[in-house]
């Protein structure tokens, strides 16, 4: 196989910043590999470790009653604007790393939401070059401490903390996922099926978010924004609220993209803490 010349970016951020071009270079080059060239240069999940794809985004956006479905589970109004607030780098985590429960946490939940990895810095956009910015498309859980959240009467603090941001198991590019739309989007709790929803019941589109979020900020690239999460999340668990415990297995699959899992952690277990990342 002829081999490239170009210096390939030392990490996966390093690539999103260099823009489409790179990716169609990328899949030109993918495009020309024989079947052997293919084989050669693969090599198998079992021999390798899943970490998040991205791990320094400039900032995490999410959206809030985003799905219609969501809303009336929780008789609450579908928004005429997008309700966002934000979640720290610091909580993102991969594939198959542990959720960490703390101590004084007792009403944890799961949020499967499809998210958007924005590919180019933009300002003002439109609704119809906001597809033009965006680099891909990845799954989020966006964990969220229901005691904390609701007692605050605000989000950040009940979403923030550290492992409350797993994301994975890859990124794939609009080039490869051009219609979400329609999305199926799952989540399951210990192999019971939780969230069942399609990304039809958005109330505001890929598109329309990535706009109504460049008039308040500067996107950048690897900037993640989740783009909400629809019905059957644990406290609006009919006929009781389901929360996390400790070893809860959360398995999070969108059509197109994959499945995320992780498993919940008592906070107290010596092997979870160990995981976390030190500064």
């Amino acid at each position: 196989m002829k081999r490239s010349n170009r210096k390939l970016p030392k990490t996966l951020e390093d690539f999103v910043a260099l823009g489409n071009a790179a990716v169609e270079e990328v899949d030109q080059l993918v495009a020309k590999l024989s079947e052997k060239d293919a084989t050669s240069h693969s090599i198998s999940l079992k021999s390798v470790k899943l970490l998040a794809p991205i791990v320094t985004p400039s900032k995490i956006i999410c959206l809030g009653l985003n799905y219609r479905d969501h809303a009336k589970e929780q008789n609450a109004a579908i928004p005429d604007e997008p309700i966002i607030f934000m979640k720290p780098r610091t909580a993102i985590i991969g594939p198959n790393e542990s959720i960490i429960k703390p101590s004084f946490v007792h009403q944890l939940d799961y949020e499967a939401e499809l998210a958007i990895v924005m590919g180019k810095k933009c300002r003002n956009v439109s609704v119809s070059d906001a597809e033009s910015c965006i680099f891909g498309y990845t799954i989020m859980n966006d964990v969220s401490a229901r005691d904390i959240q609701f007692k605050d009467k605000q989000w950040t603090r009940g979403k923030s903390f550290d492992t409350f941001a797993p994301i994975g198991p890859c990124i794939v590019t609009r080039n490869q996922l051009q219609d979400t739309s329609n999305l199926c989007i799952r989540t399951w709790v210990n192999d019971e099926l939780r969230q069942n929803s399609t990304t039809a019941n958005m109330v505001f589109n890929v598109q329309e978010i990535v706009h109504q979020l460049s008039r308040v900020m500067t996107l950048e690239p690897c900037d993640i924004i989740a783009t909400g999460t629809p019905a059957g999340v644990g406290f609006a668990w009919k006929p009781f609220p389901e929360f996390l415990q400790a070893g809860d297995k959360v398995k999070v699959e969108i059509e197109n993209i994959g499945i995320l899992e992780n498993v919940i952690a008592d906070e107290s277990k010596s092997d979870a803490i160990s995981q976390l990342r030190l500064c």
